[in-house]
């Protein structure tokens, strides 16, 4: 592992891009502040879990790169990386520490990232170690599911933050942004069922570009709402976000028809607005992975 980039603002978050295997793999992740008021409450991780991506997500600057998968000495590697900068022994006070794998890659498609949880509940004294899967639930990836269902239920207690990216409650558009085989909404409930133990609910993202799908219809009849909550996000303007006309940067609850009813129904509902600095800096995915691509390619 060498550390090839690094940007960033202190109060706010810090990427980082470094380099596998002779140079030629990269992986990107965050040390983040950005909504936290004291690192002793509040510290989030975001780290990737493969080299690049398959999935091709239209909004996404990791699209067209893709070169296999870490082991879970390589993920871990992300993780340690930052935590040895801020707490050399290991020992996380954090009452809140989360590390999510949510940056370059599709979680479910790297089996490796169970192995790297485990290693990490080893590794540190964190208290307040909190994983956190984002995915858009790929088929074939069964074991994944339920691997993560075990450490949510024996390990973790609920304690387990768990999202699925859908962007779309129309089915053929939702296909159009996320082009890989996937499970269909109701496929995501009935596991979300299975995989819930109390504690936090399992959270449905969407980053609703302009004229996304969000029908509160489809939600109120296929999510129970004692299981799962609903995200909304802007999209940012990565390049290939940018190129598909997806990109919105802000959001407000006016903007978004529905909200009202779904919260009506009984659905918790949070429209999350990050700092619009991290644009500056590249903190959305994927975007230093590719600035490092342009320089070693000119």
């Amino acid at each position: 592992m060498k550390v090839v980039l690094e940007k960033g603002l202190s109060d706010l978050a810090t990427v980082f891009a470094a380099t596998y295997r002779g140079g030629d793999h990269i992986l990107e992740f965050v040390d983040s502040l950005s909504d936290s008021p004291d690192i002793n409450e509040k510290w989030v991780i975001v780290v990737s879990s493969q080299f690049g991506c398959p999935v091709n997500c239209l909004m996404c600057d990791t699209a067209g790169y893709y070169m296999g998968d870490p082991t879970a000495e390589e993920l871990v590697s992300q993780v340690d990386h930052i935590i040895r900068r801020r707490f050399p022994d290991g020992v996380v006070p954090t009452r809140k520490f989360k590390v999510q794998f949510a940056r370059m890659g599709e979680p479910a498609l790297n089996i490796e990232v169970i192995k790297a949880i485990e290693m990490m509940i080893e590794e540190y004294d964190a208290p307040g170690f909190m994983p956190c899967i984002s995915t858009v639930a790929p088929r074939g990836t069964d074991r994944f599911f339920d691997e993560i269902a075990r450490l949510n239920r024996d390990h973790f207690r609920g304690n387990f933050q768990l999202q699925f990216s859908l962007h779309s409650t129309d089915e053929e558009q939702r296909n159009r942004i996320i082009p890989i085989s996937k499970w269909s909404l109701r496929e995501i409930a009935d596991y979300g069922k299975r995989f819930y133990v109390g504690g936090r609910k399992i959270s449905l993202n969407f980053a609703l570009a302009p004229g996304n799908a969000f029908d509160p219809k489809v939600l109120c009849n296929t999510f129970p709402t004692d299981v799962f909550m609903i995200k909304l996000t802007p999209v940012n303007p990565t390049e290939h976000a940018l190129r598909n006309n997806m990109v919105r940067e802000n959001l407000s609850e006016e903007e978004v028809p529905g909200i009202s009813v779904l919260r009506e129904n009984g659905f918790d509902v949070i429209v999350s607005i990050g700092d619009l600095r991290e644009n500056q800096i590249g903190s959305n995915c994927g975007q230093l992975a590719a600035l490092w691509k342009k320089g070693k390619m000119t």
